[in-house]
């Protein structure tokens, strides 16, 4: 009975160990953001907010390959996520400059188009577009943490597909993340230092799922 509550305790304190360092790593990869965040308005401040934002995709890459070594039994938090953030650093980063850059133009277009008569066919559109953006870009961050080697092009094909296939996980990965934007913006200190990795466990647990049909293929496992 004693080891079995040892063994219980130490794994709860595994996890909050993991989750803590987590949430401090993500945060500390993408301090240019979180900077410009916490210190200026987004309404005004938002090129400056499209330039920084890539730096979020290899700290969430490298986050996910964390839960993915945590889970095959590697206790070692901050060597894992620094060196998989390290991996992943240039393909995550083009993943994420991609989709911020996507996210810019479709989002202007419809804050333009907003007020003419084409806005109620368009811009739903536009905004579909978008949340499927978002949604390839968060998959495509997850497949990359699974096999480094892939092409990006296999990555964001298989993402793209399967996010849209796969829709009930992809929303619910989106819903939380939305939850966890909306947090930051009330309580940046809760939602960087607590809640961030539980958000980014639901979002890669889920991502794993959607990929199960392509993860280890030739099309997502090969240079």
């Amino acid at each position: 009975m004693k080891r079995v509550t040892h063994s219980t305790w130490a794994s709860i304190l595994g996890v909050l160990y993991l989750g803590l360092m987590v949430n401090m790593l993500v945060a500390a990869a993408s301090l240019p953001l979180v900077v410009l965040l916490l210190t200026t308005d987004p309404m005004v401040s938002w090129p400056l907010l499209a330039v920084a934002a890539p730096v979020a995709g290899p700290a969430f890459a490298a986050a996910f390959a964390t839960f993915r070594a945590h889970a095959d039994g590697e206790p070692s938090v901050i060597g894992t996520y620094v060196a998989a953030w390290k991996r992943v650093f240039v393909k995550a980063l083009a993943i994420a400059a991609a989709a911020t850059a996507v996210l810019v133009v479709l989002l202007v277009d419809v804050r333009m188009l907003s007020d003419t008569a084409l806005s109620v066919v368009i811009v739903p559109v536009l905004l579909v577009l978008s949340v499927a953006t978002v949604a390839t870009a968060l998959v495509a961050l997850v497949a990359l943490s699974e096999v480094p080697g892939a092409r990006l092009r296999e990555i964001l094909r298989a993402s793209l597909y399967l996010a849209v296939r796969r829709w009930v996980f992809t929303l619910v990965s989106l819903v939380v993340i939305a939850m966890q934007v909306a947090l930051f913006t009330q309580t940046p200190a809760f939602a960087l230092g607590l809640t961030a990795a539980p958000a980014l466990y639901v979002a890669w647990a889920n991502a794993r799922y959607i990929l199960r049909p392509v993860l280890g293929t030739p099309e997502i496992a090969t240079a």
